[in-house]
């Protein structure tokens, strides 16, 4: 189909020039995803939506000069055809509430995996699909559409609540997301480090872990001091899905 051979191109709104890199870089990835361009803030963006028309619009909230809410309310009261993803880590229930009041089509809340993005990505083309090709839609398919989003959003929330306390579902995808890139066994504060985590809090996922049996630990007996604790995952926790 033509539509399958089409780029999806995204603009980047986010002041942080080491996120604006993770995130264009996670986008790339996606088949059928490319970044056509970059911005700082909520001016910025603005403009270079004027100029480059994107399909799709990634948006931080929090930016030092024009934030990202002024932006998507300046963009619903223009004629630009573009849709928004907001990608932040304003996860307060005021701001998650108007942004979806200004039409966002998913939120990504700070600090996320490439599977949540490459998630976001792939509802996001097949919706386009679909509205693109059907002429007329019925109400199921309408109900399919919209509902999909907020099924998924349950289902994680579902899985979360499941969790117990002290763990929170989007650091233990982090962790899992990194050991699933490692060549070997790794200790904690190794781990943590690459995931921005203190000793103390990796070591509390890892035991979890370890405890519903998705990572294997075994013990490095050194000849001076004590013996340092080395973690993989399992093959359970290689299935997991993010």
């Amino acid at each position: 189909m033509k539509y399958l051979n089409q780029e999806i191109n995204v603009l980047l709104i986010e002041d942080d020039p080491m996120v604006r890199e993770v995130n264009k870089m996670f986008v790339n990835r996606v088949e059928h995803f490319h970044v056509i361009g970059t911005a700082a803030d909520g001016d910025e963006g603005r403009k270079q939506v004027e100029q480059l028309r994107p399909d799709l619009v990634l948006l931080d909230i929090y930016m030092a000069k024009e934030d990202g809410l002024t932006c998507l309310k300046e963009l619903r009261q223009t004629s630009h055809d573009v849709d928004v993803i907001a990608v932040t880590a304003a996860n307060d229930t005021e701001t998650v509430k108007v942004l979806l009041r200004y039409g966002v089509v998913d939120y990504i809340v700070k600090p996320f995996t490439f599977e949540r993005m490459q998630k976001s990505l792939t509802q996001y083309l097949e919706r386009r699909k679909h509205l693109q090709e059907a002429g007329e839609v019925s109400q199921d398919h309408i109900d399919e559409l919209i509902h999909t989003s907020t099924i998924s959003a349950t289902k994680e929330k579902q899985h979360a609540e499941e969790l117990p306390k002290g763990i929170h579902s989007k650091t233990l995808a982090q962790i899992i997301a990194y050991m699933k890139e490692m060549k070997s066994p790794s200790s904690a504060e190794a781990i943590g480090e690459a995931v921005g985590l203190a000793r103390v809090t990796t070591r509390r996922y890892l035991n979890y872990l370890e405890k519903i049996a998705e990572v294997e630990m075994e013990m490095s007996y050194g000849q001076i001091g004590r013996p340092i604790q080395y973690y993989q995952l399992t093959k359970k926790g290689e299935k997991r899905a993010l």
